[in-house]
């Protein structure tokens, strides 16, 4: 068996999983319309405070060295570390990092005395195997909106070969110029909140974060969980660059190899649910014909925003801790049903006794994952 284990949060609404699972259970959203650096417009985002930040760097060592993402990554990861004390220089421990476009801040003059070179993928991961001194660099994960909750799958995939023992999977993003100014191209972005599924949506809402999961084949180290990664899945629907196939193939795909004909003890879905008309749609015709359109679903993009390579992980963590304390979370910003799929939505926080969750994800270029988490 492969199980998930420790974990952390950092974003808008806290700098642990268990700060943030309680922002959400009080309906505490991260999203804001702020001003940023780059610009005089405001944006409605989930930014992860400055002063916040501050308040961690006393944690981190020559702090200042660092980007805004691997001050963030580097709290994430060592949270992890301290909680389960595994090595991160043993052999049989890897890191895999999720992300879309990593240190893209360095792009925009941000700061002084960091090598540009960081801003490539590679450079990113070896100076995250320097400060940890890892024994192998780390993986990088990098396709789009799937990248998280793909890199999970990866983890799992790896050490059923008997690569690793232990795989510390972070996924992260920050705001930049380049990704707002990218997704504001394709009017993409809402000015308010955004409303997944909801028949008033408009678009995403984009958002920061970084989140770090261990996936480990050692039972005693799944101890805060007892669960099991059962399947994971990914297949393309070769439609378009940016928009996903109008009937779901990709993602219908992903789940009909995940999931058996037994649907009772699924308790729910954790959709991607970027609030944008294509993307829900989607995903709504893809669940009813993977005949789970009586499995309650909910998106977590009304708290966080879209936040990218991040997206995966940290939803499939909120998602663990919400079936730790069986409890639905509710689809935020989701009043009515907007969707021509027969879907069931969360519209409130209940408890329930639930045994299972899938969380799936779809992005651009057709990219499309799924997979299923089960108590043991």
């Amino acid at each position: 068996m492969i199980f998930t284990s420790y974990n952390n949060i950092i974003s808008p609404l806290g700098f642990s999983t268990q700060e943030n699972y309680q922002a959400v259970s009080n309906s505490i959203i991260g999203v804001k319309k702020i001003k940023l650096p780059f610009s005089q417009d405001e944006f409605c985002v989930a930014k992860i405070s400055d002063e916040k930040i501050k308040d961690h760097l006393s944690q981190i060592k020559n702090a200042n060295n660092h980007t805004k993402l691997e001050q963030l990554s580097i709290l994430s990861i060592q949270d992890v570390l301290n909680q389960s004390g595994i090595n991160p220089k043993d052999n049989r421990t890897l890191l895999i990092y999720s992300t879309t476009k990593g240190n893209i801040d360095i792009l925009e003059n941000t700061y002084k005395n960091i090598d540009s070179k960081r801003v490539y993928l590679s450079s990113f991961a070896k100076y995250l195997q320097s400060y940890f001194q890892l024994a192998h660099t780390p993986v990088v994960l990098s396709n789009a909106c799937i990248s998280g909750i793909l890199a999970i799958i990866i983890a799992k995939r790896f050490i059923e070969q008997g690569t690793y023992d232990n795989i510390l999977v972070c996924g992260g993003d920050i705001l930049s110029e380049f990704t707002i100014s990218g997704f504001k191209s394709f009017n993409a972005l809402s000015n308010e909140p955004s409303k997944p599924f909801d028949a008033n949506r408009v678009g995403i809402n984009l958002g920061e974060a970084v989140s770090t999961i261990l996936v480990t084949n050692q039972k005693e180290l799944a101890t805060p969980y007892q669960t099991q990664i059962v399947s994971g899945v990914s297949a393309n629907d070769a439609n378009h660059i940016s928009g996903p196939s109008r009937s779901g193939d990709g993602l219908f795909q992903c789940l009909t190899q995940i999931v058996d004909k037994n649907t009772n003890d699924i308790g729910f879905i954790s959709a991607h649910g970027t609030a944008t008309p294509f993307n829900d749609e989607m995903e709504s015709i893809a669940f009813e014909r993977a005949g789970l359109n009586t499995i309650p679903v909910n998106s977590l993009k009304g708290y966080y925003g879209h936040t990218l390579g991040a997206a995966g992980v940290l939803e499939t963590v909120l998602s663990l801790e919400s079936m730790k304390h069986q409890r639905l979370i509710k689809s935020e910003g989701y009043e009515s049903k907007g969707v021509s799929g027969n879907i069931t939505m969360i519209e409130s926080h209940q408890d329930k006794n639930f045994s299972s969750f899938i969380k799936t994800a779809s992005g651009f270029g057709g990219c499309n994952a799924a997979a299923l988490f089960k108590k043991i």
